[in-house]
């Protein structure tokens, strides 16, 4: 058996057919069109967002960076006036803007809720005001806590300063006070939010957003050559599941376990399709592929070279290094010990596990060809995972006094989803936010790289035949065209980012184009895709895939040898190797 990638007599009539296949493909063909879709959605935002900035923001960007500046070189520590400027930056967003709040809140998911779910898409005038009234006396508690606090970090930078910054220990003292002012405004801060409710009805704006995905994704469908009309009316169906599924997301107390909106619409379409069944008119609008697809073009744009080199080569490190590690060894792990008798199964839970959950997920199944049952078992596997490790990794770094730093190192390295990366982050603290969300940023870079290799490694290795050659041309017939549109977006937004600066750029795209347009259809994109999923899925197909628990064994071993390289890489990288890195963050 020859496993050249030359190109042999039976490749000669691949290249022939790919050669003479029509230029239309380039619109018809399903990952093509999401990569059109994704860029319509990406210029559309940059045009909204880019000529809009807010008043001033040049001027006070200047102002601001020279108060940073000037307080850098005064003293050993950040000072106060350090960190009001900071603060004062971080409000220059074209968010903030009416336009921009009136996009935001047409996109917006429902809204949280405790008992009565009708409270997710409706509030009244006097049902936000009695929640305002209930949250008064925390935010009035933390806001003299905090008040009090800066009052003490004043007197402590003050008394260092007499010393001309010469006394270590007064130095320290004033560090640890502003340290303590700092997390006493930051809980005030998000007790403010919760007395900062408005009335709003989300029945209207959801049913506006319904009738626009329907009408942008029932048209990429005829383009394709299927149906408009009968996508058109499914669609709404799998809107609503959607819909179901956020709603579930944001009750108190399935938030605060992390039982996000993937799990709840794959969930939902189970029910469904395992009861009453999937109704015929629903199944042209069930389309897992094509929402995701779409999704990840958006996705890319959020992947910024600037900020993967502002973290160095210890997040680099923690994410190209051990990912790889770990996805061969769990492949290796699956065929040689567990003997796994599907090898699309054992390589799509590997990469969704090592990389980056259900997108790394989506990319190799369509690589290797694997079975939708066999996707949609390896982004069960996730979801559950997920909502676990969300909430324990946080809890147990805590409890053991793990650097922030690495805590986030740790969990940006191994916990799947993106947002779920940034929750758990966030219950850290600062750093440990952005090292997670940085480490995971890196980490999906590696999508379209592992969709290559798997394309490959399934040519040469997996589906050659005893005496034929393997051609390139098989390998780009077989590779998921859509990462390229992943890995355009993100040289595309990256080439932006470091055009526009630092600052411009965050107050421009971070907090409009990316946060206040795409990131928000890009959920709903992912929320249309695992309601899809859960429509499509049949319990006894899954079942097959069950016997012996191979799969549950398989993502147990594979994730706990996943949690302790990535933990020990994290630290021998960010403490041992580059602590001057460290120390700047």
């Amino acid at each position: 058996m020859s496993e050249s990638l030359s190109q042999g007599p039976n490749q000669e009539n691949l290249a022939i057919d790919i050669a003479k296949s029509s230029f239309s493909d380039l619109w018809k063909k399903e990952d093509y069109l999401a990569i059109w879709l994704g860029f319509i959605i990406l210029v559309v935002g940059l045009a909204i967002f880019l000529p809009r900035p807010p008043a001033n923001m040049n001027d006070d960007f200047v102002k601001f960076n020279s108060i940073l500046k000037q307080e850098a070189s005064r003293a050993p520590f950040k000072t106060i006036a350090w960190h009001e400027a900071s603060e004062a930056k971080k409000k220059i967003r074209v968010s903030d803007q009416p336009f921009a709040k009136s996009i935001k809140d047409f996109f917006a998911a429902p809204g949280e809720w405790n008992t009565n779910p009708v409270d997710a898409l409706f509030m009244s005038a006097t049902a936000a005001e009695e929640k305002n009234q209930k949250g008064l006396p925390l935010f009035n508690e933390l806001k003299a806590a905090a008040a009090a606090a800066l009052t003490a970090a004043r007197a402590s930078e003050e008394a260092a300063a007499n010393a001309q910054f010469t006394d270590a220990a007064l130095n320290d003292k004033a560090g640890a006070d502003i340290a303590a002012w700092q997390k006493a405004a930051a809980k005030a801060s998000k007790a403010k939010a919760k007395t900062a409710n408005k009335p709003y009805n989300r029945f209207g704006s959801l049913a506006g957003l319904a009738f626009i995905l329907a009408l942008f994704f029932g048209i990429g469908m005829r383009i394709m050559g299927k149906p408009f009309g009968k996508f058109f009316v499914g669609f709404f169906f799998v809107f609503i599941i959607a819909v179901l599924a956020y709603t579930a997301e944001v009750q108190q107390t399935m938030k605060t376990y992390g039982f996000g909106f993937p799990l709840w619409a794959i969930v939902f379409g189970m029910l469904i399709s395992n009861t009453v069944g999937t109704p015929e008119w629903v199944k042209p609008a069930v389309q897992t592929e094509y929402y995701i697809k779409t999704g990840l073009v958006l996705l890319g744009a959020e992947v910024l070279f600037g900020k993967i080199l502002a973290i160095g080569l210890p997040g680099i490190f923690v994410a190209w290094v051990v990912t790889p590690i770990v996805l061969t060894c769990t492949y290796w792990f699956g065929q040689r010990i567990l003997k796994f008798p599907s090898k699309t199964l054992n390589i799509t839970i590997s990469a969704d596990m090592s990389v980056c959950g259900v997108s790394a997920a989506i990319a190799t199944a369509s690589a290797c060809r694997a079975k939708k049952e066999e996707l949609t078992l390896a982004v069960g596997l996730s979801m559950v995972f997920t909502a676990v490790m969300m909430v324990a990794m946080p809890a147990f770094i805590k409890a053991v006094g793990m650097p922030e730093v690495l805590g986030g190192a740790w969990i940006g390295g191994t916990i799947d989803a993106t947002g779920a990366v940034a929750a758990a982050g966030a219950f850290l603290g600062d750093r440990a936010l952005y090292v997670a969300a940085t480490v995971k940023m890196i980490q999906n870079v590696l999508i379209g790289i592992i969709a290559f290799a798997v394309a490959v490694y399934w040519c040469a290795r997996v589906d050659c035949q005893p005496g034929t050659h393997v051609s390139w041309f098989e390998i780009w017939h077989r590779f998921p065209k859509f990462v390229l549109g992943f890995i355009a977006a993100s040289i595309i937004f990256s080439m932006l980012d470091g055009q526009l600066g630092k600052d411009v750029s965050g107050a421009m795209m971070e907090q409009g184009v990316i946060r206040s347009f795409t990131r928000l259809l890009r959920e709903w994109f992912f929320a249309l895709a695992f309601a899809s999923i859960g429509l499509a899925t049949n319990f006894r197909e899954l079942a097959k895939y069950f016997k012996g628990g191979k799969p549950l064994i398989l993502y147990v071993c594979g994730q706990s040898f996943n949690l302790a390289l990535t933990l020990l890489m994290a630290y021998v990288m960010f403490y041992l190797v580059f602590p001057e890195i460290t120390a700047r963050i």
